[in-house]
């Protein structure tokens, strides 16, 4: 009877600290805050790309004015395709929408102005650079311009609720926001490595995110930029962790001989 008591313990111990391992695996940021250090919020800017899809609202003095210059910009699909491909494609669901689509060679073309560089610029340079482009060519008396991405989109994939590709209408978003609308990493993916993928002049950069550790919120990587990808991984214990029936068995078949050990040492 001893032996068996103590057979029952060693499983309930085993299963305890399995369970234990697992829940510390799930949390995110673990460990002390460094308040001073992480305070700083550092966010910068997201540089436009080529296949980025760009709003452009402009405002001056003389409306009139301002609507000879500003022409309809062409509709183009959210993933960057031409409408008029989409349409003989027959798929009559795509996403669409009107704005000005950055090309291979890095320029948007405007209407009086014709082409010009946007790759490599943010939204406030190119804003500015366009408003002297304007009254430079006395197009325009005190122009402003308002620009806004269109497709800032960031795809999520591997051991996540919801993989897929997201369209977000602003352009500050973190890695934990963006994790959450895909329904959080499954509790077989890798919190601890969530690699990200980003392009940035024709440059891929890879970089590896610590979820659990604070000091993700001063990473580089923490505000993720339009068209970057986020990879999760599985974790390497994963079949173990699926085989959620073989813990629930052990579970139930040592309750059920704990109650028959007790009902024996009453009835002995």
């Amino acid at each position: 009877m001893q032996r068996l008591l103590g057979i029952l313990l060693v499983t309930f111990v085993i299963v305890l600290g399995s369970s234990c391992g697992n829940v510390k695996n799930l949390q995110y940021v673990q460990g002390a805050f460094d308040t001073t250090k992480l305070s700083k919020v550092q966010f910068t800017d997201p540089v436009i790309q080529t296949g980025d899809l760009l709003g452009i609202t402009l405002y001056s003095d003389d409306a009139k004015a301002t609507a000879a210059v500003m022409a309809q910009p062409v509709t183009t699909s959210l993933d960057g395709t031409d409408i008029k491909e989409v349409a003989a494609s027959g798929a009559s669901t795509a996403r669409t929408a009107s704005g000005y689509l950055v090309n291979q060679d890095g320029d948007i073309q405007l209407y009086k102005i014709g082409n010009f560089k946007a790759a490599g610029l943010t939204k406030k340079q190119l804003a500015d650079s366009l408003a002297h482009r304007y009254v430079a060519m006395d197009l325009l008396k005190n122009p402003y311009v308002e620009i806004r991405f269109l497709n800032y989109k960031i795809t999520l994939i591997g051991e996540v609720t919801r993989p897929g590709t997201y369209n977000f209408p602003t352009e500050k978003i973190n890695i934990f926001e963006a994790i959450g609308l895909a329904g959080d990493i499954t509790l077989y993916g890798k919190r601890n490595n969530v690699k990200v993928v980003r392009e940035v002049n024709g440059v891929r950069q890879f970089a590896e995110l610590d979820l659990s550790k604070p000091d993700v919120f001063s990473s580089p990587y923490y505000y993720l930029q339009q068209n970057d990808m986020v990879i999760v991984d599985v974790a390497k214990n994963k079949s173990a962790l699926s085989d959620q029936g073989t813990v629930r068995n052990i579970t139930v078949a040592a309750s059920i001989l704990a109650t028959i050990a007790i009902f024996i040492n009453i009835f002995k």
